[in-house]
């Protein structure tokens, strides 16, 4: 169960070795979170990632998890739960893609979808009905400032993060009254692995910052948390920019 002030005791990490989602594990850990799972495809890194976190002084253990099998979701994370209760649910997978490879590739393009939404929608189910079972917890989505707006430059990502985000708010309204919180994240550039190399976007963010801001929703109850703030005030003007301006803009 969750402590007074909201900071889950256990944390089950969908993307073991996202840097948002283990910098969320070691924020959580310093504030009373004893117990994470991070599943993730097998591999050196996700282990490194686990002991790192044990290093902290957390329980960690890891579990074998691909977004792109989602015939095997419901048995990978029953066992998850089985395990006992998980107070939060971090989804926090995804991959960006190379939008003029996967322009020509549609098959690089389904990947990008079946990983950013079609893998979310699964997973994302499978671990809202066992916190639904549970009668409590907390499922946070990762969303993406470029799901507000498809830009030309990534709309192929950005499509499949408007995708997730839609489920997510759909989900949220679903389980409404049930015990289960959902809560929306949505980043800005985020200076990450998954970003290295890529020219810096305006607002750009970290890890830790998201972290932060995750921290701070659930403390809230949030369901629609923007990083840095200041993003939501940008995006609300940006969604209402007529088309043939918007595409003249440099974004």
């Amino acid at each position: 169960m969750k402590d007074a002030f909201g900071i889950p005791q256990s944390l089950l990490v969908l993307g073991g070795t996202s840097g948002i989602g283990l910098a969320t594990a070691r924020r959580l850990i310093t504030r009373r979170t004893r117990t994470v799972w991070l599943a993730g495809r097998p591999s050196p890194g996700l282990e490194s990632a686990a002991a790192e976190l044990r290093g902290l002084g957390a329980e960690v253990r890891t579990v074998g998890f691909d977004a792109l099998d989602p015939d095997a979701h419901e048995a990978v994370l029953g066992k998850v739960f089985a395990e006992g209760d998980i107070d939060m649910v971090l989804l926090a997978f995804g991959v960006l893609g190379d939008q003029s490879r996967d322009e020509n590739e549609p098959g690089a393009a389904v990947r990008v979808a079946q990983t950013n939404y079609t893998g979310a929608v699964s997973s994302g189910l499978v671990c809202a009905r066992a916190l639904q079972t549970q009668g409590h917890g907390s499922l946070v989505v990762l969303s993406s400032v470029a799901g507000e707006r498809a830009r030309r430059a990534n709309f192929i990502y950005g499509s499949s993060k408007a995708g997730l985000d839609a489920f997510t708010q759909g989900l949220g309204d679903a389980l409404y009254g049930t015990g289960v919180h959902v809560m929306v994240v949505r980043p800005g550039f985020v200076r990450s692995r998954m970003t290295e190399g890529l020219e810096e976007a305006p607002l750009a963010t970290t890890p830790e910052a998201v972290a932060t801001a995750i921290e701070t929703g659930l403390r809230r109850r949030s369901e629609v948390v923007w990083v840095p703030g200041a993003l939501r005030v940008v995006m609300s003007a940006l969604r209402h920019v007529p088309r043939g301006v918007f595409r003249r803009l440099p974004l």
